[in-house]
């Protein structure tokens, strides 16, 4: 086994004695080894996350709305839902926006063959009146909100 990083050694506090920082068998330390440690910053890029919506068989997905636009609709103080991987029908009574926090789920409108995909970190609207079969292959968490 191979140190890695710093080796010495220090004197611990509760018991004032040499520890070793490498556990490596048959190592040999010097008794005053002066440590310095530097830590650099390397730049990073900013990495933007294009906001992109889309309009499905009557549903509305924002992916990746922005924090603003999230603050603006008060989505962090919206009531909470979630579940487990399942699939089940849903009519919509009133309309739904929700924010996904966690899940992947596919929407099927009732008389659509086409499954529109949710997931994590979108934005959704759901029409009044609309009736689907939501199929979660990963459970949901997520703020909603009827109007």
């Amino acid at each position: 086994m191979a140190c890695l990083g710093v080796s010495g050694t220090y004197l611990s506090s509760s018991l004032n004695r040499p520890k070793n920082f490498c556990s490596q068998p048959n190592a040999s330390f010097s008794s005053s080894v002066s440590i310095t440690r530097t830590r650099t910053r390397m730049a990073t890029p900013a990495v933007k996350a294009e906001t992109v919506t889309i309009e499905k068989s009557g549903i509305k997905v924002v992916r990746n709305p922005s924090e603003s636009k999230l603050t603006e609709l008060g989505v962090r103080s919206w009531p909470k839902w979630g579940c487990p991987p399942s699939k089940f029908p849903w009519t919509y009574s009133a309309k739904e926006t929700c924010f996904l926090l966690e899940g992947e789920v596919k929407v099927t409108p009732d008389g659509s063959e086409e499954a529109v995909e949710i997931g994590a970190g979108d934005l959704v609207e759901f029409p009044k009146g609309m009736s689907c079969t939501w199929d979660v292959s990963v459970g949901v968490d997520k703020h909603y909100k009827f109007d």
